[in-house]
Formats: structure tokens, C-alpha cells, sequence
């Protein structure tokens, strides 16, 4: 394997000395049970954490994540070995762990890109799309909007228009795996030695998409339920595959809720277009309510922004106090 296509350039100056201290450098393809599939320049191997990096970790965020570049003890003999260290992250996806507001889970390290992927029949949903967009932004990676089965649905046009009232300045894709459409401006995306993560929720094509781009059906795929266009979850897990012509996706499974992490700055780029006009309120502890002066309302009014990007925005705002609280207060 050629760890110059694993893209390894990002993470360069953090590099060790491997010779001296006997060291193998790989990159995390999939977590199983704390056991490690790990891509490396000798092939594929199976990897454990060290006892004291286990040790040493406050959080499941100091764990080993799909996309981390690791740095392995070789069992003599074997194309195996144990982690000794993780490569400081570039950038990394999280959200918080399901039923636990001080737990951090990591889906997917040292991406370049985030394709947020939402179909354009029932499953479309703006106010999850802000939740996605906000997450992305604060990862560290470029967000791109994939609007996908289009082959299926008519009201494309209102659909892009809509994504554009919340995905502000943010690349707005309208694809078609079926038909091929739309499939070589994501392909731009994803270089060699890039790292693009796939997200959305489930029945939305990434497995689809994912399978077009291996050029064979890896990743299975069901269809979605009649009715509802709901999907069922058929990727399980998360993993990184490398592309036989270059560059490298990570699938990962569809997420019935997306509980926010720490997401201040994304929660800035998110709603850039509402704390712009609430610089421009008469009162600088405006709620944006019933305040006189209130530059947000006044927009509302003009029909220049969407009364429920408002609601989603305060809805949002509250939700990150709420965690920052639980987190100070440790449960």
C-alpha cells in the first residue's frame, strides 16, 4: 500500500523518526471491539492499543478512530501490531455519544471533505441539513451538500434553493448514481491522498455511492421502505476505503439523531446570515423576539430570511448551552 494515497502529506510535520525507534505508521480503516484494521505501507494488519496509551486516555475521543494515522509496535513475524501513539488530528467529525451529554464519539479523523448527503424525496429535511452543516464546520473539514437520487424525484429546483437558504457559501451537489449524473464533480473531490467522509442519515445513497467509486458493489444496499422513503440502516459500522484510481472515502452508518458536541465556531459559520444581522439589533442582549430595534425580526418581516431558520437557530443555541453545562458540571 502506498501511504502517499493514504495522504500521509497532511500529517507530515508530525511525523516521527520510525527507523530509530522501530516504529510502522498506518491509518485506521476500521474499529472493531477495540480491535484495529490499519492500513499500512506492508500491507493490511491488525492492531491493539497499548496498554498504556489505554491507560493514559481521559475520553473515547483519545481512542483510535476510523481515518487516524497510528503508529504501531510490529509483533515480530506477524502482520500485526500494537498501538503506541496517535498522529494529532488535522480535523475530525463528532458528535456527542448517544444518552451521555459528556461523552465525545468520533466518527471519522483527518478528512478533507464532508459530503453531507441528503435524498431529495421524503427524506429531505432542512433543519437536519443545519445540524449536519454545523457539526461539519466545526470539524475542521470543507463541507459539500450532495442531493442525491434525482433520478426519483421532480421538485429538484425548489430543493437546491432550499439547501441554499441554510448552506451558505457551501458547494451544493445534485447527483444521480443510477443515471451517472453529477457523479465526475463529486469524483473532483476526491484526489489522490484526499479524505472524504460520507454522512447522512440512513437510506441516502452513501453506500451507493461509495460502491460507484470502487467501481464494484462493496458496500451493501437496501432499498428504502415504501410510503415513507425511509432507508434501512444497512451500513453498520464506519470504515476507509481507498479508490483504485486514488484518493479515499469513509463510509459510515446513517445516524437516526445527530447530538451536537462542542460546536461554538461551527454554530458561527452555520447561521453566519443571522449573527450578521443581530450585530445591526438595537440591544446587544437581544433575544430576537419581540424586542424593539430587533434587525433579525425586521428580516423576518421583509421575507429576506425563514422564520424557522430563526427557530432553528435559537433551538440549536440552546441545546450547546444546555451541553456546555452538563460538561462543566461533569454528568
Amino acid at each position: 500500500m502506498n501511504l502517499t494515497r493514504l495522504g500521509v502529506k497532511y500529517i507530515s510535520d508530525a511525523l516521527k523518526d520510525m527507523k530509530e525507534n522501530g516504529l510502522v505508521l498506518g491509518r485506521v480503516a476500521l474499529v472493531h471491539k477495540r480491535m484495529y484494521r490499519v492500513f499500512t505501507g506492508h500491507g493490511e494488519w491488525l492492531a491493539e492499543m497499548s496498554g498504556r496509551l489505554r491507560f493514559e486516555a481521559e475520553s473515547s475521543g483519545d481512542y483510535p478512530a476510523v481515518g487516524d494515522w497510528v503508529y504501531m509496535r510490529p509483533r515480530e513475524g506477524e502482520q500485526k501490531g500494537t498501538i503506541v501513539d496517535i498522529v494529532p488530528r488535522f480535523s475530525q467529525f463528532s458528535r456527542k455519544a448517544a444518552g451521555d451529554p459528556t461523552v465525545e464519539q468520533i466518527t471519522a479523523a483527518n478528512v478533507n471533505t464532508v459530503f453531507l448527503v441528503s435524498a431529495l424525496n421524503q427524506d429531505f429535511n432542512m433543519r437536519r441539513m443545519e445540524r449536519y452543516l454545523l457539526l461539519a464546520w466545526e470539524s475542521g473539514a470543507n463541507p459539500v451538500i450532495v442531493l442525491s437520487k434525482a433520478d426519483i424525484e421532480g421538485r429538484i429546483e425548489e430543493r437546491v434553493r432550499q439547501a441554499e437558504s441554510v448552506a451558505l457559501g457551501v458547494p451544493i451537489h445534485v447527483i444521480s448514481t443510477h443515471e451517472g449524473m453529477g457523479m465526475n464533480e463529486l469524483r473532483r473531490y476526491i484526489r489522490e491522498g484526499e479524505t472524504v467522509a460520507l454522512l447522512g442519515s440512513s437510506g441516502v445513497g452513501k453506500s451507493t455511492i461509495i460502491n460507484f467509486f470502487l467501481k464494484e458493489d462493496r458496500q451493501a444496499v437496501q432499498a428504502v421502505r415504501e410510503g415513507d422513503d425511509k432507508g434501512r440502516h444497512t451500513t453498520t459500522h464506519r470504515e476507509l476505503f481507498m479508490l483504485p484510481d486514488g484518493g479515499n472515502v469513509i463510509d459510515t452508518p446513517g445516524m437516526r439523531a445527530l447530538e451536537l458536541w462542542e460546536s461554538e465556531e461551527g454554530f458561527r459559520e452555520s447561521f453566519a446570515d443571522i449573527e450578521q444581522l443581530a450585530k445591526s439589533c438595537k440591544f446587544s442582549d437581544c433575544r430576537h423576539d419581540q424586542e424593539p430595534g430587533c434587525a433579525v425580526q425586521t428580516a423576518i418581516l421583509e421575507g429576506s430570511l425563514d422564520r424557522h431558520r430563526l427557530q432553528s437557530y435559537v433551538k440549536l443555541k440552546k441545546e450547546l448551552e444546555y451541553l456546555a453545562r452538563k460538561k462543566i458540571n461533569g454528568r
